[in-house]
């Protein structure tokens, strides 16, 4: 689901790349990777959250994805040269990835999961081209922040079979996917990682 002008500020404002990084200081705590792996971001935006991922944990390649493409076109405008190389813009739904089994080493979502329709789908797609022992590091939502009575009339989110903790944890290990370690307000969202099983 694409965002609308709401939630592109949001995603655009300078504050968010703030809390990004601070959330990728606490995610590479949970679990620090080797330099020069393979990572891909679902729902990348402005790409604002992959320039970070490649100063924060170093990997060879991104694979930042996004199904707006008026997205990836401020993206291209957003990163500097000397990110761009390490990075790759591609048009993609999370709930279809482009790419083989098992060919990524980690999947960062930015609160994004909770916008596509079908989330279980995309759950299954991040866990089909991880890696073995690959890692999913997320920061997601829960509907009591963004479906309750102010945010439902100004952000856009699809209304129907939303996750909350426990939905959320059971597809991820019916997937194969278990946390290693996750922070989480039950009322809010989950910052956390999860492995593939090998």
């Amino acid at each position: 689901m694409k965002l609308n002008w709401a939630e592109r500020w949001v995603v655009n404002n300078p504050l968010r790349v703030v809390q990004q990084r601070m959330e990728l200081k606490k995610l590479k705590a949970m679990l620090p990777l080797k330099p020069h792996f393979t990572a891909l971001e679902i729902g990348c935006g402005r790409a604002a959250g992959a320039g970070l991922i490649l100063e924060e944990f170093l990997p060879s390649m991104i694979y930042a994805t996004d199904l707006d493409v008026h997205m990836l076109e401020k993206a291209r405008d957003y990163l500097p040269s000397e990110k761009r190389k390490n990075i790759v813009l591609v048009a993609a739904d999370g709930s279809s990835l482009p790419f083989r089994d098992g060919s990524i080493d980690a999947v960062f979502d930015f609160g994004v999961l909770h916008h596509i329709v079908d989330w279980r789908r995309a759950v299954s797609e991040i866990a089909r081209v991880l890696k073995p022992e690959g890692a999913f590091f997320l920061e997601e939502l829960y509907p009591t922040l963004y479906q309750n009575l102010i945010t439902r009339h100004i952000l856009l989110h699809p209304r129907r079979g939303r996750f909350r903790s426990d939905d959320l944890k059971h597809s991820l290990a019916r997937e194969g996917l278990l946390f290693k370690d996750c922070r989480e307000l039950k009322a809010v969202g989950i910052l956390g990682v999860a492995l593939k099983a090998p």
